[in-house]
C-alpha cells in the first residue's frame, strides 16, 4: 500500500515519479501568441480528456484504498494458499495465543500406536474433513493397530496410508470419519527467525496441550532413525509402557535422546523454543494467524540415558519439519508410498 491520506481528504499519487500523460486545465493549450485582431482570450473549461484524466487518477486513488480497507476487514492476508479450508484465527483474537489455539486446536488429534514393541503416544494434524492426517513417520511406523481421539473425545480407529520414512512424515485415514475440522497448511518459505509460534499436541498424554515461542533457527540438519532403527527406539525409550515418543536425534554431528542407530535420514529442519515433550512428535506447529507451518518430529532432553520419558523435558530445542516439505510430499504419500 503505497498511497497515504493528506488534508482535505486527498490521497498521495500511488504513481508518483512515474511518466504521466499531462492533465492541464488549458486544454488544447493556447498558442504561442495572440493574434494581434483577437480579443484577450477566454479561459476555457475544462476539456473531456482532462476531465477523464482526473477522474481515472482519484478514481485509481480511491480504489487502492477501498481494496486496503476490504483486505482488513476481511482479513485475506491471513488465509494460507492451500487445498483445504478452515477457519482463521478471528480478527479480534488476531496475534494472540489463545486466538490461535481456539482456532487450531480443533484439528490436532492424539495419536496412540501399538506394535510388537509396545505402544507409544503422538500426536496428528487433519488435513481434510474427512479424516486424513498427517504425522511423523517414527509415531506410526510398525504398529499393528493405529487409534486417534479428536478434541471433542471421538475416538477413530485409523489406518496408514502412505509414509516416508526419509522425510519422517507419514499418512493416516480415519475410517468412518467426517466434518471434521481441517487445518489450513501455510507457507513456510517465508518465515525468520524470531517469528512467534504456538504448538499444539499431546505431550505424556495430555491432549490439546499449547505451547508458545518463537522460530529459533531455520535450515537446522536434523538426523533421525528410518524404519529399520524405530522399535529399538520405542524400546529404549519406554514406549512399551505407554510412554510418549521422545525420539533419537542426531545434529551437529553429536546424538540427543538415544542411538540413532545405522540406518537413518537427514531433513532440513525449523527449530524453535515452543516447549516440545514427549507425545507432541507430529503435532502442529502455527503461526499466529492460525496457519500450519510445520509438523514437530523432534527434541533435545538433557538426559543422556533415560528409563522411561517421564524423565525427560523439554529445554526449548525443538524442531519442526517446515509444512512446505509436507505439502510437497503429499501426494507421494496419498498415492501409498511405503518409502
Amino acid at each position: 500500500m503505497t498511497e497515504s491520506f493528506h488534508r482535505s481528504g486527498e490521497y498521495e499519487n500511488p504513481h508518483e515519479g512515474q511518466q504521466q500523460a499531462p492533465v492541464n486545465p488549458e486544454w488544447p493549450p493556447p498558442p504561442a501568441y495572440a493574434p494581434a485582431h483577437a480579443p484577450h482570450p477566454k479561459k476555457r473549461g475544462r476539456g473531456p480528456l482532462a476531465l477523464i484524466a482526473a477522474v481515472a487518477i482519484v478514481a485509481a486513488a480511491i480504489g487502492g484504498g477501498t481494496a486496503y480497507g476490504i483486505q482488513e476487514l476481511t482479513g485475506n492476508d491471513t488465509v494460507a494458499s492451500s487445498s483445504t479450508s478452515t477457519t482463521v484465527v478471528p480478527s479480534s483474537q488476531k496475534g494472540t495465543v489463545a486466538g490461535v489455539a481456539k482456532a487450531v486446536s480443533p484439528s490436532i488429534v492424539e495419536i496412540s500406536a501399538d506394535s510388537g514393541a509396545g505402544s507409544s503416544t503422538g500426536s496428528g494434524v487433519i488435513i481434510t474433513g474427512n479424516g486424513e492426517i498427517i504425522t511423523n513417520n517414527h509415531v506410526v511406523s510398525g504398529a499393528s493397530q493405529i487409534k486417534a481421539t479428536t478434541s471433542d473425545g471421538k475416538s477413530y480407529t485409523a489406518k496408514v496410508v502412505g509414509t516416508d520414512s526419509k522425510k519422517d512424515l507419514a499418512l493416516i485415514k480415519l475410517e468412518n470419519a467426517s466434518g471434521l475440522k481441517a487445518a489450513t497448511l501455510g507457507d513456510s518459505a517465508g518465515l525468520q527467525v524470531g517469528d512467534q509460534v504456538v504448538a499444539i499436541g499431546s505431550p505424556e498424554g495430555l491432549s490439546g496441550t499449547v505451547t508458545s515461542g518463537i522460530i529459533s533457527a531455520l535450515d537446522r540438519d536434523v538426523t533421525v532413525p528410518t524404519d529399520e532403527g524405530q522399535d529399538q527406539g520405542r524400546q529404549q525409550w519406554g514406549q512399551g509402557q505407554g510412554q510418549g515418543d521422545q525420539w533419537p536425534f542426531e545434529f551437529g554431528g553429536r546424538q540427543f535422546n538415544g542411538d540413532t542407530g545405522s540406518d537413518t535420514t537427514t531433513y532440513k529442519a525449523l527449530q524453535t523454543d515452543a516447549s516440545l515433550n514427549p507425545g507432541n512428535s507430529g503435532g502442529a506447529l502455527i503461526d499466529m494467524n492460525g496457519n500450519i507451518i510445520g509438523i514437530n518430529s523432534a527434541m533435545y532432553s538433557p538426559t543422556s540415558q533415560a528409563s522411561s520419558s517421564s524423565d525427560a523435558g523439554s529445554v526449548g530445542l525443538g524442531f519442526a519439519i517446515p509444512i512446505n516439505t509436507v505439502k510437497a510430499d503429499l501426494a507421494k504419500l496419498r498415492a501409498g508410498s511405503t518409502d
